[in-house]
């Protein structure tokens, strides 16, 4: 296994990141266990959770069971100081189906605060590693979205400012050790350094966005502060919601896949999705890798990222996604996939 540090917080973290949004849904607690202990006897350090998982589907039922599944594990394990632990706090929802604190939940104190502890029951421990922001309160393009016509905030929008100091107070308290965004903005990301350097509070460690072969906006605006500030990329969705494997070419949609179960993955829904993955699957195949290591060992090699989170729903799918972790790209099959990108430029933003 390969390791980079976090941000500038001196953790050195697992390049494969293991995420778990189809625990509770797709997966069952013992399955869920059984991929916790494989991936760290490979090496993986670093688990990936959220308030809001399951989301393979969202259901109101099983929300919060994910944490409550790796609980389970750690109370079972112990050794919480052998691996980094990040969850996330939900923004307010504009689904129908999921209710956070009564279903009016903002990024203020009261509701962060509720949420932590709520995550720390669950989660069955004492501290959160990395704390993310899952998703801005403010009217963001986002999941699909390709930008902004107009400002559409809400009056009571609760300021970044705001946001972080609450984030602080749980630094402060130990509940958490670093903070981090995800689905952000350059704006915001540069909002969240400026209020850390100007005001003292806490410095953003990383930003959880989606990159993919068929994402690679993230290149376009936020990777100069990868490079530059050390908010350190966890690049999600990495294989474009199992369309890179390239199980749904020709319109198959496999029984128990996430295309089966789950609707609300749009974002890989356009035009240019379907000939773009059949050419990446295509140069795998050519270079005679599997479609899901090529996808995964691109995102690996990309020097602003730090973190490649990979879900799986069995533990072969494991097995292969953090295979990739020992495979280098030939210059052949990068100058491949450029020719693809520069034809078919980001189709699931």
């Amino acid at each position: 296994m390969e390791y980079r540090k976090l941000g500038r917080t001196g953790l050195d973290v697992s390049v494969i990141c293991l995420g778990t949004m189809t625990w509770g849904s797709q997966n069952t607690e013992a399955e869920a266990h059984e991929q916790l202990d494989y991936a760290l006897g490979q090496g993986v350090n670093f688990i990936d959770t959220a308030e809001g998982y399951p989301v393979t589907p969202v259901s109101a039922e099983t929300q919060g069971r994910t944490e409550e599944y790796i609980g389970s594990w750690i109370a079972r394990r112990g050794k919480r100081d052998d691996f980094v632990l990040a969850t996330k706090v939900a923004g307010p929802v504009r689904d129908p189906v999921r209710k956070f604190r009564g279903g009016d939940n903002k990024l203020d104190r009261a509701n962060i605060e509720a949420a932590v502890d709520d995550s720390l029951r669950r989660l069955q421990t004492d501290y959160i590693d990395l704390y993310q922001v899952h998703w801005p309160e403010r009217p963001v393009p986002a999941f699909g979205g390709r930008g902004l016509t107009a400002l559409s905030d809400k009056p009571d929008t609760t300021p970044i400012e705001a946001t972080l100091d609450a984030l602080a107070g749980l630094v402060k308290a130990g509940k958490v050790r670093h903070v981090g965004v995800s689905n952000e903005t350059p704006w915001g990301v540069s909002e969240y350094l400026r209020l850390s350097r100007e005001g003292g509070l806490p410095r953003i460690a990383s930003i959880q966005n989606a990159y993919s072969l068929l994402n690679r906006v993230y290149e376009i605006g936020l990777s100069e502060f990868s490079l530059r500030e050390d908010v350190s990329l966890l690049a999600y969705s990495p294989l474009a919601g199992g369309n890179l494997t390239g199980k749904y070419l020709g319109g198959v949609i496999p029984a128990g896949s996430r295309r089966s179960v789950a609707n609300q993955f749009v974002r890989y829904d356009s035009a240019g999705q379907v000939p773009a993955a059949a050419r990446y699957v295509a140069i795998a195949q050519a270079f005679g890798l599997d479609p899901a290591t090529l996808a995964l060992a691109f995102v690996n090699s990309r020097p602003f990222v730090t973190a490649n989170i990979i879900g799986a729903t069995s533990l072969d799918q494991l097995r292969v996604d953090i295979a990739s972790i020992d495979v280098t790209l030939p210059p052949e099959a990068l100058a491949a996939i450029e020719a693809v990108h520069r034809e078919i430029p980001d189709p699931c933003p």
